[in-house]
């Protein structure tokens, strides 16, 4: 469904805790049928080397996206088919982006004791000078009402959505999928 409304990238959560984990299995079934242009994006938060590197050979994901509290040190080793998503807190976003290597960066709202998919937002003039040095995924509270607001001011690489196309935690609604690509993409 995702792919018939347009996007350019699908993710992969492999999270336990999140409504959106899946099965290595599920996973397989998803990456097999998705067109060659289609980047396949493993999401983990806090998984070690070992197991971050067997998921991503044995599905063929095209990259690992780190969501949790991994050091600067495993996305280095991971890269450059890696990248680290940063929960915003403030103006300091710069500076820890600084510590990790890498060309990409996906920024998400900071949400106590939430890795990302909340739906809550952050301060977009926050990440715009990020925008000018790096590759950035913006994340955080996006939908089709605001998506194309946020890359009008942020000017991002791309976007990333979960909460914010679904009627339930886990469950993408197709209106919301294709109403936020045709936003996004006519930014």
């Amino acid at each position: 469904m995702c792919v018939d409304a347009g996007a350019d990238a699908i993710g992969l959560n492999f999270v336990p805790s999140s409504p959106r984990c899946l099965s290595l299995a599920v996973a397989q079934a998803i990456i097999a049928v998705l067109p060659s242009h289609v980047v396949s994006v493993g999401v983990f938060v806090d998984a070690d080397y070992a197991t971050l590197v067997q998921v991503k050979e044995q599905l063929g994901l095209a990259c690992l996206q780190l969501h949790g509290d991994e050091p600067p040190e495993l996305l280095e080793r991971l890269l450059p088919h890696a990248y680290k998503a940063l929960r915003v807190r403030g103006a300091s976003v710069a500076q820890e982006a600084s510590a990790y290597a890498g060309d990409y960066l996906l920024l998400d709202a900071y949400v106590p004791g939430v890795h990302g998919g909340s739906g809550a937002r952050f301060d977009w003039s926050l990440a715009t000078e990020l925008a000018t040095t790096r590759k950035l995924t913006l994340a955080g509270g996006l939908t089709p009402d605001n998506v194309a607001a946020a890359v009008a001011t942020v000017k991002p690489f791309c976007v990333d959505v979960a909460s914010g196309v679904e009627r339930g935690a886990g469950r993408k609604d197709r209106a919301l999928v294709e109403a936020f690509v045709r936003a996004a993409k006519g930014a």
